[in-house]
């Protein structure tokens, strides 16, 4: 779905897959709970949370709906290198009726470049990224890591596949009864293939200065990375 020249309708299409998918593994609900908490413990003023590489803007989206649920204050963002991918996402945001921000951006750029329709220049307290950490070598991994640390205040948080025989068998059924994009066929079972096992990311997160990062499964053969800054 990376690949450049890629059909913009095809493009939608493959996004909508993946967003049927990540309703059924309920990745967004593992990434809110643990901002929930930290808005919990800071309630006199709203959290700034950004989604690099987001894609569709689906999992922005949907802590934005969760938050509005809960009652919790958030300002939500998120950036893509894919200007496609940005126009997407802008456009399901105000289809579902949320206030979210998406911008064009390289999450491995440093620094971001500034100005309108940029980063926030006064940061975020959160920093996220679901289902991009397995599209780059180990040594990106860790730069991006690096970066996600350094761009959050409070809290970094990652959700990505663990590559393992179940993983791909789900993912090859998964995407097959879910979607009906070939290209959502074809990347899935290759995005498990190229993911990382769960002592590799605790490695990269060492490696990366994510000192006492916690890491956990999550279903369906996933895992949560957790780190707050002290």
């Amino acid at each position: 779905m990376d690949q450049p020249g890629l059909d913009p309708a095809e493009h939608e299409r493959a996004l909508a897959g993946l967003r049927r998918i990540n309703a059924i593994s309920r990745c967004s609900a593992s990434l809110f709970a643990p901002i929930q908490e930290l808005a919990e413990r800071l309630p006199e003023r709203p959290l700034r949370v950004l989604d690099l590489a987001c894609g569709g803007g689906d999992t922005a989206i949907d802590l934005a709906l969760m938050a509005r649920r809960g009652g919790i204050d958030l300002i939500l963002e998120g950036c893509d290198l894919n200007p496609e991918a940005v126009t997407i996402a802008s456009a399901n945001a105000g289809r579902r009726g949320v206030p979210v921000r998406f911008f064009q951006a390289d999450a491995l750029a440093d620094p971001w470049p500034q100005g309108p329709g940029a980063a926030n220049p006064e940061g975020y307290d959160v920093v996220l990224c679901s289902l991009f950490l397995h599209h780059l070598d180990g040594d990106d991994a860790v730069r991006l890591l690096a970066l996600m640390a350094r761009r959050a205040h409070l809290l970094v948080l990652v959700n990505d596949l663990i590559r393992s025989p179940l993983g791909y068998a789900l993912a090859w059924s998964g995407t097959r009864l879910l979607s009906r994009s070939p290209v959502v066929h074809i990347d899935g079972p290759l995005s498990v293939r190229g993911a990382f096992q769960l002592a590799e990311v605790a490695a990269m997160a060492q490696r990366a200065g994510l000192r006492g990062a916690a890491l956990r499964r999550c279903w369906p053969e996933r895992y949560l990375l957790r780190w707050n800054r002290d």
